[in-house]
C-alpha cells in the first residue's frame, strides 16, 4: 500500500466517523440546546445541562473538526471521552449491542489520534506542508 492509499483511507475514515457523529448524533443535541430543551442524562454527575453541552461539543463540534482534518488529534480527545462515557456509563447496563456502537466510534478516533489525519486534511495544508515536516 502506498502512502497515498493510506492518506485516502484516513480521509474516508475521518469523513465517515466525523460526519456521521456530527449529524446523526451531535446535531440533534445541538438542536435541543438551541430550542432550550436541556433534558439529558447526567452520566458523570456534573448536571444535566453541562452533560448535554459536553456531549454536543464532543459529538458535533469535534465530529466536524475531525471530518475536516482540522486540529484532528486534539479534537479526537473529547470525541473519545464522549464515546467512552456513552459506552461504559450511559449504556453500561444495556448490553454489548448498545455498547459496541460508541466503542466503534472511539476506536476510529483512537486510530486518528495515533496516525494523524493524513495529507488530505486542513492540518496538513496549514501545518505540515508549510514546514516540510
Amino acid at each position: 500500500m502506498t502512502n497515498g492509499n493510506i492518506d485516502l483511507g484516513l480521509l474516508v475514515l475521518r469523513l465517515w466517523f466525523g460526519l456521521e457523529m456530527a449529524f446523526a448524533h451531535g446535531l440533534p443535541k445541538l438542536m435541543k440546546i438551541l430550542d432550550g430543551n436541556m433534558s439529558f442524562g447526567d452520566p458523570i454527575g456534573i448536571g444535566v445541562g453541562p452533560s448535554l453541552v459536553l456531549a454536543t461539543f464532543g459529538e458535533f463540534v469535534c465530529g466536524l473538526l475531525i471530518a475536516a482534518g482540522f486540529f484532528t488529534r486534539l479534537s479526537c480527545i473529547p470525541y473519545i471521552i464522549t464515546m467512552l462515557v456513552a459506552a461504559f456509563i450511559a449504556h453500561a447496563g444495556d448490553g454489548w449491542g448498545k455498547m459496541s456502537f460508541p466503542l466503534m466510534y472511539a476506536v476510529a478516533a483512537i486510530v486518528l489520534l495515533i496516525t494523524g489525519p493524513g495529507k488530505y486534511s486542513l492540518d496538513y495544508r496549514m501545518f505540515v506542508s508549510k514546514t516540510g515536516v
